[in-house]
């Protein structure tokens, strides 16, 4: 194999040198758009040599109509067979088949004679979308149906790249890039929530000398911290193996990083309350910066007189649902917030898993939205 290349690069020039002049030849009257969105680290972009192991290689995805999917997907799936280079910028083209045992992992397989097994991936816009995130784009995309998106998925679908588009592919991801403006404000509310239900806990652990309690709680509040940043910077936060190196992109990463690493490497509580406190000064700046509510202090203060440093999350939590005014969005802000998907769950099953978002519907449902 050659030097790596990064797979999104090397997904374009597969479909620019070897996918379209196939389709432009055998198949000129069928319109079609291509891509790279979707599950891999290619699509984001953090693709290391390593991603190379396994589930990744020069692959592109091409979209096409319903009724030109019906009638055309075999013959070109055929056609892409025997017509592709059995190699592109040293990379085999040929994929082992989907490994049941392991989440239908395939492997780059050298391959000499015979049809070659591709992964370009012949699909349709709505298939695509009802498969990746079930839902059906013909649809309007309601307030609940954003907090049961997981945040990692929407970053892929806006993330990658479209290479040619014919079929308004972009347009349709155009309608996931952030949050409707309400909805974000909730998110953000619901970010703030977890802040003040947590900031005090931190020390009271560590005042009765439960250090572990402690340092457990101190790093979740980070991830919260973090988590703010993404949501005030309007970024998709991405799941856990890149959700550091996503965060580093951020303007906030600048200052907020050497403080959170302190916070987490510190072994007694008075160390990391103090730069637990620095980062929420930080993010109440930011949060005013915003311009969103009004001006909210910026200072920490003592809880009820205790040795505890907090920022009162829910002074922001609050003053954010009051600037909600969407009636579905507005009725939810004044239930107990449960916030997204994100804010509530990391199990993997949970959020990767498709098929359970129409149920998880119900856990707003239920409160009478």
């Amino acid at each position: 194999m050659s030097n790596f290349v990064p797979g999104l690069q090397l997904s374009a020039e597969f479909y620019r040198e070897a996918v379209a002049p196939i389709l432009a030849a055998d198949f000129p009257d069928v319109p079609h758009s291509a891509a790279l969105i979707g599950s891999g680290s290619e699509v984001l972009g953090f693709d290391t040599a390593m991603s190379s192991d396994h589930h990744w290689g020069p692959r592109v995805m091409i979209f096409l109509r319903a009724a030109d999917h019906a009638q055309y997907h075999a013959a070109l799936r055929q056609a892409l067979s025997r017509q592709l280079p059995r190699t592109f910028h040293g990379y085999p083209t040929n994929f082992t088949p989907p490994n049941p045992e392991d989440s239908g992992v395939q492997l780059l397989q050298v391959s000499e004679s015979g049809p070659i097994n591709h992964r370009v991936e012949i699909l349709t816009v709505r298939g695509f979308w009802l498969d990746y995130l079930n839902f059906d784009i013909d649809c309007e995309i309601e307030p609940i149906d954003w907090l049961t998106f997981p945040e990692q998925k929407l970053r892929t679908l806006v993330s990658g790249a479209v290479f040619h588009d014919q079929i308004e592919l972009q347009a349709v991801r155009d309608r996931f890039v952030y949050y409707p403006h309400d909805v974000w404000l909730y998110v953000l509310a619901a970010g703030w929530a977890r802040i003040g239900q947590e900031e005090h806990l931190m020390g009271r652990a560590g005042y009765v000398g439960d250090e572990i309690g402690a340092a457990l709680i101190g790093a979740r509040l980070v991830r919260d911290i973090m988590r703010l940043c993404f949501l005030m910077e309007r970024q998709y936060a991405p799941y856990p193996k890149w959700f550091g190196t996503a965060f580093q992109q951020l303007n906030s990463a600048t200052t907020l990083t050497p403080i959170l690493q302190q916070a987490l490497s510190v072994n007694n509580w008075q160390e990391r309350q103090e730069h637990l406190g620095t980062a929420f000064e930080y993010v109440a700046a930011h949060h005013n910066q915003l311009g969103i509510t009004e001006a909210l202090p910026e200072k920490t203060t003592s809880f009820f007189g205790r040795p505890f440093r907090v920022i009162w999350g829910e002074k922001f939590s609050h003053a954010l649902c009051a600037q909600i005014t969407d009636p579905v969005v507005r009725h939810l802000a004044d239930l107990p917030l449960i916030g997204s998907i994100d804010q509530f769950s990391d199990n993997v099953d949970l959020l990767s898993d498709p098929c359970r978002r129409i149920a998880l519907r119900h856990l707003w449902l239920a409160e009478g939205a």
